[in-house]
């Protein structure tokens, strides 16, 4: 297989991987033939890439981060306890649901089993193929992204067990945000921007005093959105001040979003966003904390095409945990463009002179890969 932007999808080429409700229901199954109408549906539905059949790349299998019954049965929480606190808006203070810290507890153990039985499991993206309702998809690729991060730094199951519930409610006030602000398609007004900020103190009180919800879990909600230099929201606070697990939920939230479709803009690829979280560096994040979100994000994504410094070009195959800036290629195409015969691969992380230039150029699939 290999991943394709959908513009550059053409009728008669069938996909790889399957297609996702928001609910997690399969919408189009593996081995679709892909028609125009079907094209150009997937686009409005906010799908950016698919992956694609392809001969030259039929040996390749890109793993899921979380299994699929995972996945659908924390979406199905997490849009059944959102959409409830949606009913309720202005929630009265000191009422409390209990079964919110029960069930999401439950995910999240699911969650942490699936990624402590990984070896070198990395940040992946989870949003290829799923047509988004983002604030449930957001929810549940920070908690994962998150968690990712929080093993690869050490932290102790229970550790993780908080800092994963922090994150996958990390967005919780934003129930009690307005749907029409929510989904706007066009610049907020300071006003409507005002209000939006306001989620992150919402999500504290939604979350401070229920009874299976940590207090510190609580906080990663208030704090998602403080930063270094104090310029971030709602408090201002700076450094220290803010915790170390809503600094790991901050970057992750920002990765996230960049990389995902949004209604006012069409995603980033990894390496874009990891750039841009790069240009925070000391003063929006601390620069230990982006240095292993670099080294755990699998910043050229399998299958997808790119061109080296060579000329030539391909599709990555694999990813180095070691060194994941620097993948395994396999070489389709010489630099004139042409076909080549015998594809090789080139580990880049032991072929220090050739480096990644470009990412997913417009290039032809063979008729085989079509047909």
């Amino acid at each position: 297989m290999r991943l394709l932007p959908i513009q550059m999808c053409q009728p008669g080429m069938r996909l790889a991987k399957k297609i996702y409700s928001e609910e997690g229901l399969v919408l189009l199954g593996a081995d679709v033939e892909l028609n125009q109408k079907l094209i150009s549906r997937l686009y409005d539905c906010g799908i950016h890439y698919v992956y694609i059949q392809d001969p030259r790349t039929a040996d390749l299998v890109v793993p899921d981060l979380i299994s699929e019954e995972t996945r659908h049965r924390a979406l199905s929480e997490i849009r059944t306890n959102f959409r409830d606190l949606m009913d309720r808006p202005n929630r009265k203070s000191g009422v409390t649901y209990p079964y919110i810290g029960k069930s999401f507890r439950q995910i999240m153990g699911m969650v942490i089993d699936d990624l402590t039985g990984q070896k070198d499991a990395m940040v992946m993206l989870m949003n290829m193929g799923i047509v988004d309702n983002y604030l449930f998809n957001h929810s549940l690729n920070v908690s994962v992204y998150t968690t990712v991060l929080g093993i690869a730094n050490g932290y102790t199951r229970d550790e993780l067990m908080t800092l994963g519930l922090g994150a996958v409610l990390h967005d919780i006030g934003k129930t009690q945000i307005s749907v029409h602000i929510l989904k706007k398609h066009s610049g907020l007004t300071r006003e409507e921007y005002e209000e939006m900020k306001r989620h992150a103190e919402r999500g504290y009180y939604l979350l401070k005093d229920e009874p299976n919800i940590p207090l510190l879990a609580a906080h990663c909600a208030y704090q998602h959105h403080e930063r270094l230099d104090g310029s971030g929201y709602p408090r201002g606070i700076k450094g220290n001040e803010i915790h170390e697990y809503a600094k790991w939920i901050g970057i992750v939230d920002s990765y996230d979003a960049m990389t995902t479709t949004r209604v006012y803009r069409n995603p980033l690829l990894p390496h874009e966003a990891v750039e841009s979280l790069y240009a925070g560096t000391g003063t929006l994040y601390e620069q230990r904390m982006l240095q292993l979100f670099r080294d755990k994000v699998a910043i050229y994504p399998l299958g997808i095409e790119v061109r080296l410094s060579s000329g030539e070009s391909g599709v990555v195959v694999d990813i180095n945990s070691s060194c994941p800036h620097r993948p395994v290629v396999r070489v389709l195409s010489d630099e004139y463009g042409e076909e080549l015969k015998a594809p090789y691969e080139v580990d880049l992380s032991t072929k220090l002179t050739t480096m990644i230039v470009s990412v997913n150029e417009q290039a032809s699939m063979p008729e085989a890969a079509s047909s």
